[in-house]
């Protein structure tokens, strides 16, 4: 048996997860730290936890990752994201459940970019006809 048992990469918006799967007793390590201590809001500790309940595989496996690039949100979306593709990865049971949730959909929706001649993406400056 591997050290790390299955890798995926999870995104969302501008955050990329690096996510590595292993058997073990649940811990959840984020850029070094607990997950707990990394993500501060209580939905993002459900919100992660979430693919491990679909599955009926709380606290079987260990996870790793690493994640960089969007904010608190996103990235833990990222994060969710490379866990599902992992647990997918390590048990092709898992994927009716996680599919069904739409944990394995990456979310595409990214900030429009500025377009030229205007304040925003879509936000104009205001006309005056005199």
């Amino acid at each position: 048996m591997a050290l790390w048992d299955a890798y995926a990469t999870g995104k969302r918006k501008t955050a990329v997860a690096r996510v590595w799967l292993r058997r073990g007793s649940g811990e959840i390590t984020v850029n070094g730290k607990p997950a707990d201590d990394y993500f501060h809001r209580e939905a993002h500790h459900l919100f992660l936890r979430q693919p491990f309940e679909l599955t009926e595989a709380t606290g079987a496996y260990d996870i790793r990752a690493t994640v960089k690039g969007g904010g608190e949100s996103a990235q833990c979306s990222a994060v969710r994201h490379g866990i599902s593709k992992a647990m997918v990865l390590f048990d092709d049971e898992t994927r009716a459940a996680l599919k069904k949730a739409g944990c394995l959909t990456r979310d595409p929706r990214k900030k429009e970019r500025k377009k030229p001649g205007l304040k925003g993406a879509r936000a104009r400056f205001q006309f005056s006809k005199r």
